[in-house]
């Protein structure tokens, strides 16, 4: 999904520093490499394919995102096909400061849909949370072989509501693309309808959509997974 990102670049030389190295540095694989944390000046790797908060749609890469997640998921049930409920599991562990607002995004995505559930883990996940300041802002990320990330902005989670910007993001982990021209009932409208905007639910139809992926798209999924083995 694009990030959540802010219309104002900001002007902090940490964040400019931060832009600069990160252009020279590759992408990150699910489980290894990413981002760095709020303890580093670093800010994320270069990306092949982004989806953000704020910014214009790119539905190639909310794609891309959620065909790596699902990929992902598929090799880890191909032994159990007969399992009926599908979880995605997510390590935050390099995102400190947003434990509790990744936990509310988690629930609210849990409470919200029946096909999928998302799960914590402190191993290797299906998807990794990471933290840090980047002008680009909030958003998910993917090299389209595997592995992906979301990674959370500092300023921008200030400047927004931080659940709405994670429940946001996470949204594109269970398939969905951005919307910026929506309301602000419509979770990925993402920054669309500006800071005053904190709902941090998905609306019917996004709710429906998810459903729908996590139903047949997993199915497909194991099926290639099996070809392929």
């Amino acid at each position: 999904m694009a990030s959540f990102r802010t219309r104002n670049g900001s002007k902090n030389p940490r964040r400019l520093l931060a832009l600069a190295l990160g252009l020279g540095l590759a992408s990150a694989a699910l489980g290894t490499a990413g981002p760095a944390s709020a303890q580093g000046t670093a800010p994320a790797p270069a990306r092949s394919v982004t989806a953000g908060y704020v910014g214009s749609a790119q539905g190639t890469a909310d794609k891309a995102f959620f065909d790596a997640v699902l990929k992902s998921v598929a090799k880890r049930q191909a032994g159990q096909p007969s399992l009926k409920a599908v979880t995605v599991y997510y390590n935050a562990s390099q995102a400190p400061s947003f434990r509790t607002q990744i936990s509310s995004a988690a629930s609210i995505w849990n409470s919200s849909v029946t096909n999928v559930k998302l799960q914590a883990t402190s191993g290797s996940g299906d998807f990794n949370y990471y933290e840090g300041n980047d002008s680009r802002g909030s958003y998910a990320s993917t090299n389209g072989h595997g592995s992906g990330y979301i990674f959370l902005d500092y300023a921008q989670n200030q400047q927004y509501d931080s659940i709405r910007v994670t429940a946001h993001e996470t949204g594109h982990v269970l398939g969905l693309p951005d919307h910026y021209s929506g309301p602000c009932s419509e979770l990925m409208s993402g920054g669309g309808p500006g800071p005053s905007c904190t709902n941090r639910y998905p609306n019917a139809t996004e709710r429906s959509r998810v459903n729908q992926l996590w139903a047949n798209g997993l199915a497909k999924a194991l099926a290639e997974v099996k070809k392929a083995g």
